[in-house]
């Protein structure tokens, strides 16, 4: 493949969100992480969302706990993608208990590695989307940052977007009439920088130490 041929190829997104509330109960992450699928869908970038307590998840930090657990499906559509983004709202200032079994599964992949030793999530991009009524987004996205780059990921430039609501206020990010000037800023960026670090690393892949 040429340098042109990557710069025009079609990258895929896998966006896992971690709401507490099952679908189809509307949910302020799944609506600004599908606004970043979106934007990246203007940067050639096809893009997938699924909500993680859909699924059975089992406690654990091993890539299949066994019977019934559907992580390793969910684990090998994110393997597949060339960009994986994590969602979270915000609950006590924290990203939620689901977004945390997701770190703990993703733990087995720094023992999952290609020819040259490295994770398999070498050369995959993260990036992260967080929501809540209170402060805290910052605390988050450091979080999923350090844990996702900790398993091989790599995070570009403006690595999340957010939104935050007035503290002690009820209303939800999916309760707005219109998407805040500085919230949609964010998120086209983070959709830009995320589309060329991932076709940047399909070009040229991290060297084996």
């Amino acid at each position: 493949m040429t340098d042109t041929d990557t710069d025009t190829a079609r990258l895929c997104a896998f966006a896992l969100t971690c709401s507490l509330k099952p679908s189809p109960e509307p949910s302020s992450t799944d609506l600004l992480t599908q606004q970043l699928l979106d934007a990246m869908g203007e940067h050639g970038v096809e893009g997938e969302l699924v909500r993680a307590v859909d699924h059975d998840l089992r406690p654990g930090v091993e890539s299949d706990m066994g019977e019934g657990d559907e992580w390793p499906a969910l684990r090998e559509r994110i393997l597949a993608a060339d960009i994986f983004v994590l969602g979270t709202p915000t609950w006590m200032g924290q990203h939620s208990s689901v977004a945390q079994r997701v770190l703990e599964r993703l733990d087995a992949e720094l023992s999952d590695t290609n020819d040259a030793g490295q994770p398999r999530t070498y050369g995959r991009v993260a990036a992260a989307v967080v929501t809540g009524n209170e402060d805290g987004a910052h605390a988050i996205s450091a979080t999923l940052f350090q844990a996702l780059n900790d398993v091989g990921f790599t995070i570009p430039a403006g690595g999340v977007t957010y939104w935050n609501g007035e503290a002690m206020h009820t209303t939800d990010y999916k309760d707005l009439d219109e998407t805040p000037e500085k919230t949609a800023s964010t998120t086209a960026t983070l959709a830009a920088n995320a589309a060329h670090l991932a076709r940047l690393l399909r070009r040229s892949a991290y060297p084996p130490a």
